[in-house]
């Protein structure tokens, strides 16, 4: 197997952005303090559960890439299925050995949850579409609630769990969008994804909802005062964003308008945790 294709197959953007989401809701939890070695095993815990998530979603899902996506590195025969779940297997268990060095069951806990989640999804809820949606976004909002446990700080704070309820509501929005581009692949599988069942046009509507829902949960912490100076400046260019992909979802309900949004979904929540990261100090 190539280096090229392990990388294809745990997508690592996505696995940064779950890695820096627990660092955010480490800072944003104030806990007394922050150690360096706290915030690595937080960081790793995080980057290898979504690796191993990625890579399961990529076994489950090979009927449905021959179709959307041949060149994904199962499908084209660079990974063979037994060789993807000994990597799954290995990040799994890596990701929960980070957690177990915390010495915080309740970290461990929150691990192995965010780990079950993620093949919940991928062999049983896919298929229920929306639903099966809520549970991959939820997969956004936990690493901001593991960073606070990790680090021993509140996890009950506004800020944090607005935070958290921000990136879930983005999330939802890219699936169901996402889920515009992949309606063949799916009917293969037979997942009841909001596009196969309802039409390209209602899950248009119902992804610029998710989009616009982030963006007015954002607003409230400054609102009600929680934010500071660079949360409030910040959180414009996300905002701005999410509110240009809703209104262009809108526009264009088709196949190739919904693979160019999600890809720029993906990099609007990208910014927004930069700005949480500035909202944190």
């Amino acid at each position: 197997m190539r280096p090229q294709s392990g990388l294809e197959l745990i997508r690592p953007v996505n696995c940064l952005m779950i890695g820096f989401a627990v660092v955010v809701g480490a800072f944003v939890s104030r806990p007394t303090i922050v150690t360096p070695l706290a915030l690595l095993f937080g960081f790793l815990t995080g980057f290898l559960i979504c690796a191993y998530s990625m890579v399961v979603n990529d076994i489950y899902d090979i009927e449905v890439d021959k179709i959307n996506r041949p060149d994904r590195p199962i499908p084209s025969g660079e990974v063979s299925p037994k060789e993807a779940w000994m990597i799954s297997w290995l990040l799994l268990g890596s990701g929960l050995l980070f957690s177990l060095v915390t010495l915080n069951i309740f970290a461990l806990g929150v691990a192995a949850l965010y780990a079950v989640l993620s093949w919940l999804y991928n062999s049983r809820a896919k298929k229920a579409g929306l639903v099966g949606n809520l549970i991959v976004a939820s997969s956004l909002a936990i690493p901001f609630i593991y960073g606070g446990i990790v680090t021993g700080g509140s996890i009950t704070g506004s800020l944090l769990l607005m935070m958290a309820f921000t990136a879930m509501s983005a999330g939802v929005g890219r699936e169901v969008v996402k889920a515009m581009a992949d309606v063949e692949g799916d009917a293969k599988r037979g997942i009841r994804s909001v596009p196969r069942t309802h039409g390209e046009r209602t899950a248009s509507f119902v992804g610029a909802g998710f989009f616009l829902l982030a963006v007015f949960v954002s607003w409230i912490p400054l609102i009600f005062g929680l934010a500071n100076w660079i949360y409030t400046i910040g959180v414009i260019v996300p905002d701005t964003i999410f509110i240009y992909l809703a209104a262009s979802i809108l526009k264009g309900p088709n196949a190739g308008n919904a693979y160019r949004v999600k890809k720029f979904a993906l990099a609007g929540m990208t910014v927004g945790l930069v700005v949480f990261i500035g909202g944190a100090f």
